[in-house]
């Protein structure tokens, strides 16, 4: 196990003027909180924050970021607040160890939720300072090389987060050497028989590969030398998931992979000597087209800068070199933690600091994302790789990932440039907004101050920048209109209440602020809103305004066909004995979407629809998707009753043999289950075969379900399917 004092003398290396008294005291408030508590493995848990705080140590970070290595878990897994770290380490840590504590659970939150919400506040917190992740990622590298002591299910859980979250993150932070074992460890994890056999076939080519790399790069060295070009050599394999993917992506074998190994050369700190090796290198081997990349000259948003180039050996056999200076080495492996310094006194990033744009660039976008869903699924587009270089007319590099377009341009430029964007024009030529932008494209953006973004846009764009801005101008957009209506709504329950809408609404009434507050609104503007979505009914907000009294006498002086009218929207809308009743939300009207027609007893979701009440659909719905965007507007649903008492028309549709009698086979087979049928017809497709459209009635999912069984078991039948929407 590691020592204490290995870690503190590790840290004075780096800083001589560390305060190592921190540290043992960090140490031994730790060892006395986790006293008693054992890891999975059955190890004493103290192991694992000495063995982060010997990450971070490594990493060559502060003592305030071991010391929080030290602590990081104990507001989480002990007795001890927050107040009490403060008390005897100060604010600056107490800051980290907040940033890193996981949120309390709350029970009515799914997991995606809560991971969400959590992976958001690291991520804020980071904003602020830059350990906070650095020291995440170390307790997650940890945790990941012990993760084979867990059950496998919770194995496979954790290594797709890490996978999906913090491995994108570490390649973000530059740190490639951390990002490179996080990905190996969840490969072994999420794919434990590839990976071993890959492991195996590798193992095999060994002596093979090192044989290779020890004469080439003797070779380079060699050539080096003789053209007086100052450098050291480095060989290596490529990682296992790295070759995994590769083999997936090209969808071949390991044996049709031929550049399995890369060489390094590694130059003095001066930028000169990079160019002169790549001319070495072309000089003596043959370079592969297409296969010459310059990220010296255009740095990765990461923060990294190398040459790239693919040669061909002296057998035929490919292989890569990356030639960069020892610096630029430093940062490809350890990124932002390179970057980590003191300065007039003070820790941390600085805003002048340029070297961390790309976290700054990371967390831009997260103030404007509310939903924690969105946030994550944001988070995880935007950490992918950014490997398309295009160009403005002005010259200035703007970098995006593949399949990126016009829109997604324009909003790097700036959210006015993206919000007016009406064309583009790419190297001279007018072109579609959904044209994907090309590595050296120089791109144009057209604009007019009276266009807006486009919802149609989410259908192509890519960016989480765009993709952000286009969906807040969607939503304000949705909000004025919805807004618009919850007034007009509003107005018209007022006037039959002999209530003046003008005085309720127009002078700033303090018992309509009052009920927006009860309510959970901040202005009576979203109260009105809400009454638009059809989150409210008019006639309830009435009623508080009112008080009980005043409200009843008023309600019973009303004609009373209005009165029965009033009193069927405040029920739940049935279907004959059946009903779907929206949870947590009372007097709220409800109708099946017709567009896929929901059964009784499969999934479904709710969408509050602008002045409709809620549209339910199937979780299995092709709008289902769309409808997502807005996830403000989605509320749980369920079914209530029994399934057995109202029959609901399905359409189905059965693909038979082209031959007489099948039409009698599958309207008896459907009698046969005691099913009523509304409507039957049949045709002939191209392919010669028979298509029956048949209507039935259905009571709820497993009747469903039985009448299709039966139909297929009509001799001829070939498939059966159910067709989605109304009838």
């Amino acid at each position: 196990m590691i020592r204490i004092e290995d870690i503190v003398a590790k840290v004075q290396k780096n800083h001589p003027q560390a305060d190592s008294d921190l540290l043992r005291r960090a140490y031994l408030f730790s060892a006395r909180e986790h006293k008693g508590q054992k890891r999975a493995s059955g190890e004493s848990y103290l192991v694992h924050p000495l063995e982060v705080a010997n990450i971070l140590a490594d990493m060559r970070l502060d003592e305030v970021a071991v010391a929080t290595g030290l602590l990081h878990d104990v507001v989480e897994d002990t007795l001890v607040e927050l107040g009490t770290i403060r008390e005897y380490f100060g604010d600056e840590i107490t800051h980290l160890v907040d940033g890193l504590t996981k949120i309390a659970q709350i029970s009515n939150v799914s997991r995606e939720e809560q991971q969400a919400e959590n992976v958001r506040k690291m991520v804020l917190a980071m904003v602020d300072d830059v350990r906070v992740v650095l020291v995440k990622l170390a307790d997650r590298l940890h945790n990941m090389r012990t993760l084979h002591y867990l059950p496998a299910e919770k194995r496979k859980r954790i290594a797709q987060e890490t996978m999906d979250i913090f491995a994108p993150i570490a390649h973000r932070l530059g740190m490639g050497k951390l990002r490179s074992e996080l990905e190996d460890l969840a490969f072994q994890h999420l794919h434990p028989d590839e990976y071993r056999e890959l492991a195996a076939q590798l193992e095999k080519r060994r002596p093979e590969n090192e044989k290779f790399l020890t004469a080439v790069t003797a070779q380079i060295e060699e050539k080096m030398s003789e053209a007086g070009v100052p450098a050291r050599v480095e060989g290596r394999v490529k990682r296992l998931y790295s070759i995994w993917k590769k083999l997936r992506r090209q969808k071949v074998e390991l044996d049709q992979v031929y550049d399995l190994v890369a060489a390094r050369v590694i130059t003095p700190n001066e930028i000169r000597h990079c160019y002169g090796a790549l001319g070495v290198i072309h000089h003596n081997w043959k370079p592969v087209p297409g296969r010459i990349k310059d990220w010296i000259a255009t740095p990765r948003d990461n923060l990294y800068q190398s040459l790239h180039t693919s040669v061909i050996g002296s057998k035929g056999q490919p292989f890569e070199i990356q030639i960069r200076t020892e610096e630029m080495h430093r940062i490809a492996e350890e990124g932002v933690a390179a970057h980590w310094k003191y300065k007039e006194g003070k820790r941390g990033a600085h805003d002048d600091d340029n070297t961390l744009q790309a976290l700054r660039s990371l967390v831009e976008w997260t103030q404007d994302v509310k939903d924690s869903r969105d946030f994550l699924d944001t988070l995880k587009l935007d950490l992918y790789p950014k490997d398309v270089y295009a160009f403005t007319p002005m010259g200035k590099v703007i970098q995006l990932p593949r399949g990126a377009t016009p829109i997604d341009f324009g909003y790097m430029i700036h959210s006015e440039v993206g919000n007016t964007c009406t064309g583009a024009r790419i190297n001279g030529r007018i072109v579609p907004l959904r044209t994907e932008i090309q590595n050296g494209d120089v791109v144009e953006i057209l604009t007019n101050p009276n266009t807006h973004p486009s919802r149609d846009w989410l259908n192509f764009i890519v960016t989480s920048r765009a993709r952000n801005r286009v969906r807040h101008w969607v939503a304000e957009q949705q909000r004025a209109e919805s807004m618009e209506i919850g007034r007009k709504l509003f107005e018209k329950e007022a006037s039959r209440f002999q209530l003046s809408p003008k005085k309720l609404l127009g002078n700033n009434d303090a018992n309509m602020k009052r009920i927006a507050s009860e309510y959970g609104y901040g202005r009576v503007d979203d109260l009105l809103a809400a009454i638009g979505y059809g989150k409210l009914i008019p006639r309830n907000v009435i009623a508080k305004y009112l008080g009980p009294e005043q409200f009843e006498q008023l309600d019973q002086q009303k004609e009373s066909r209005l009165r029965s009218g009033v009193r069927a929207v405040k029920r739940l809308i049935h279907f004959g004995d059946d009903s779907i009743v929206v949870r947590g939300v009372d007097d709220l009207m409800v109708a099946r979407a017709r567009c896929c027609n929901p059964l009784h007893g499969e999934e479904i979701i709710g969408y509050i629809t602008r002045g409709k009440g809620v549209a339910v659909h199937s979780t299995r719905c092709k709008n289902v998707q769309q409808l997502m965007i807005n996830r403000e507007r989605i509320v749980d649903v369920e079914w209530a009753g029994r399934g057995d008492q109202t029959a609901y028309a399905v359409k189905l549709r059965a693909v038979t043999e082209n031959r007489t009698g099948m039409i009698a086979g599958i309207t008896g087979a459907i009698s046969d289950m005691k099913t009523g049928i509304r409507d039957a017809r049949a045709s002939v497709a191209p392919d010669e075969r028979g298509h029956i459209e048949v209507t039935v009635e259905v009571f709820d999912v497993k009747h469903l379900d039985k009448v299709i069984n039966s139909i297929k078991g009509v001799p001829g039948v070939l498939d059966v399917e159910r067709l989605q929407g109304a009838v």
